[in-house]
């Protein structure tokens, strides 16, 4: 026979512990001990709640590290490693970015390039709108490939200009980069940097470079290193969209991209590497916006 609840009914009724466990036959030590044990259960049945439900607000992609920054721009602080075995006693997992192969094809023929990067891709605030990286990836779609120019922020890792086609012509990083220049309007100077790939080596782009007063960057050969950021980027968006489900038609896929890039990644996803900001947020100094409202009523 279980005798707790009735222990526990005597003390909500403010009457004597001691007494009620000494009728009863049970340690005060014991009953106290499975007291706090109920305590942390119901704690943690609420906490789970909550995981449960900035998980499911990030679309399933968010891991421990991101929950646990979500919960405490919430108020809420609880240790991270809390946080990580409750998501897996829920069967909770974030979307991790794989690798991908990449297209480039260079243009044996193209002006050489300097590295002005070096694979410095310090984050500072005060760097915003001075480094800028770009490439293209592919969507798979029913109506076939469809391509994707962007162009990003060293600084704040946000997406400042991009383009989609359904051809790999240089008009595609072109339309990347002025898209980036329309928002940004940087000072001369800035530095854009990119694979060897032949669209950003080829003469046009550095014509529309050079009337903007960019300077152009480009990696070592066969080394995707030298654009980690961007290369990382589109392992993202892999992952927590374009890998998710079939695409009928260009349209659909282009629409999706625009709701990911322009109303997720861009302005609520927390990055790592900002110290869980959004790219919005770090750039304006105000703290990102929670998912859900996850106060106690």
């Amino acid at each position: 026979m279980n005798v707790y609840p009735f222990i526990a009914a005597e003390q909500a009724g403010e009457h004597n512990v001691k007494r009620a466990c000494e009728l009863l036959k049970v340690s005060r030590s014991a009953f106290y001990a499975r007291d706090q044990r109920s305590l942390r259960q119901r704690a943690d049945e609420q906490l789970s709640q909550r995981i449960a439900a900035v998980h499911a607000a990030s679309m399933g992609t968010y891991g421990a590290p991101r929950v646990h920054a979500e919960l405490a721009e919430a108020g809420l602080r609880h240790g991270r490693k809390r946080v990580a075995r409750l998501m897996r006693a829920g069967g909770l997992a974030g979307k991790c970015p794989r690798r991908w192969r990449t297209t480039t094809i260079p243009d044996a023929a193209a002006a050489d390039r300097p590295d002005l990067v070096g694979r410095d891709f310090t984050v500072d605030a005060a760097a915003v709108n001075t480094r800028w990286c770009g490439d293209i990836t592919y969507i798979n779609t029913w109506q076939g490939w469809l391509y994707l120019a962007t162009v990003i922020d060293l600084a704040s890792r946000r997406v400042v200009g991009w383009a989609v086609a359904d051809h790999l012509k240089t008009d595609l990083v072109d339309a990347a980069l002025a898209d980036a220049l329309t928002r940004r309007r940087p000072a001369d100077g800035l530095v854009f940097h990119s694979d060897r790939g032949c669209q950003h080596t080829s003469a046009q782009h550095a014509r529309l470079a050079t009337a903007h007063g960019v300077r152009l960057s480009v990696g070592r050969r066969g080394q995707c290193w030298d654009n980690a950021v961007a290369e990382s980027f589109f392992a993202t968006i892999k992952t927590e969209l374009l890998h998710r489900r079939p695409w009928p038609t260009h349209k659909a896929a282009h629409q999706a991209i625009f709701e990911y890039i322009e109303g997720w990644y861009n302005t609520r996803r927390r990055h790592s590497s900002l110290g869980y900001c959004s790219p919005a947020a770090y750039e304006t100094g105000i703290s990102t916006r929670p998912l859900i409202d996850l106060k106690v009523a």
